[in-house]
């Protein structure tokens, strides 16, 4: 009777240790899976990419005139405002109009002068000396009368718009900044610095995209005119001008400007946005790659954003995959999971 509950207590004994053992390996198979990293991935592909390049820039005049006399004196009268749109030759203001009668006498009395000397020239009554002298002393007077005519009727040299108008009737002109300035703004232009990598690449005539952030996403078309032929040194740039016809004069001098130039396509690895992630404290941006069932880190050089992607210009190939989703838990050699695959972008 003792040995067969000694035997029975024997055999109880075994199973427990065996139900044990087998528990343990489980248990010990279950951390094994449990420490590996469940992440989404994606297979990255290239793809045709539009090769574009921005540049930023603030909108200019075609012509910037600054109209005033050439010296002090009193305002009389004042035409037009700003905002105005003015023909070329139109009168903008009067200046005081003293001196001029004063200068329109002197040329009366010298035209007067010069007739009578030269009716006797004619006839043998003079010197050839005196005629020069009459002629001179005529000539001298009539340009110093033209020059204040010019500078007491203020004409506009351009059609335009008045942009700015600095003094009032009865202010005293003074020559510290203009009493107009009058800008063509049809067409307007834009001068950008473009980075020195463009310079085989952009051409006179060619056409490009304009973006001005007063009017959101909408798109005007520009042309280059002008390729400055020398590169600055110091910002390995080189001026461009791009004209914009602006018919409708929406565009307006001083706004800020956006220019694309489009230099065809190339081949590209495209990563998904969900993939790229920054470096922190630092511009560097990166992905991990799974291979062989384990994470690598693998730093990136990223181009545009394309739809939900980014072009890669460094540090991907086509066929690789990345893990869209799971990064926070992840560093390189750490073995991973993968829950969800997608092949396409």
């Amino acid at each position: 009777m003792n040995n067969k509950i000694q035997t029975g207590v024997c055999t109880l004994v075994l199973t427990l240790l065996v139900s044990g053992c087998n528990e343990s390996q489980n248990n010990k198979s279950d951390v094994q899976t449990d420490n590996r990293i469940k992440v989404e991935t994606m297979t990255v592909q290239s793809a045709a990419v539009e090769q574009l390049n921005t540049f930023t820039a603030t909108v200019e005049a075609e012509v910037s005139n600054n109209i005033s006399p050439q010296s002090a004196m009193r305002i009389s009268d004042i035409f037009v405002e700003v905002g105005d749109r003015v023909t070329q030759g139109q009168k903008l203001a009067e200046m005081d109009a003293v001196n001029l009668k004063q200068a329109k006498l002197q040329l009366e009395n010298s035209e007067l002068e010069f007739r009578r000397v030269d009716e006797l020239y004619k006839i043998g009554g003079t010197s050839r000396s005196d005629w020069d002298a009459r002629k001179l002393e005529y000539d001298l007077a009539s340009e110093s009368y033209n020059n204040l005519l010019e500078n007491t009727i203020l004409r506009s040299p351009i059609s335009g718009i008045v942009m700015k108008r600095n003094y009032d009737k009865g202010d005293m002109y003074s020559t510290d900044k203009p009493l107009y300035v009058v800008e063509q703004i049809r067409p307007v232009k834009i001068v950008v610095n473009v980075s020195e990598a463009l310079f085989t690449h952009v051409k006179k005539g060619m056409d490009v995209d304009v973006r001005l952030d007063v009017f959101g996403d909408e798109n005007f078309k520009g042309t280059v005119s002008l390729v400055h032929p020398s590169i600055d040194a110091t910002s390995r740039t080189f001026p461009v001008e791009i004209k914009i016809s602006n018919q409708d004069e929406r565009i307006r001098p001083g706004m800020f400007a956006r220019v694309t130039f489009t230099q065809g396509t190339e081949q590209r690895v495209l990563v998904p946005d969900l993939a790229v992630q920054k470096q922190s404290g630092a511009a560097d941006k990166y992905v991990y790659t799974i291979v062989e069932g384990k994470a690598h880190y693998q730093r990136i050089e990223t181009g545009r954003r394309v739809g939900d992607s980014f072009e890669v210009i460094s540090g991907l190939q086509p066929g690789e995959v990345v893990v869209t989703a799971g990064h926070s838990r992840l560093n390189s050699g750490t073995e991973v999971e993968i829950i969800h695959s997608n092949n396409n972008l």
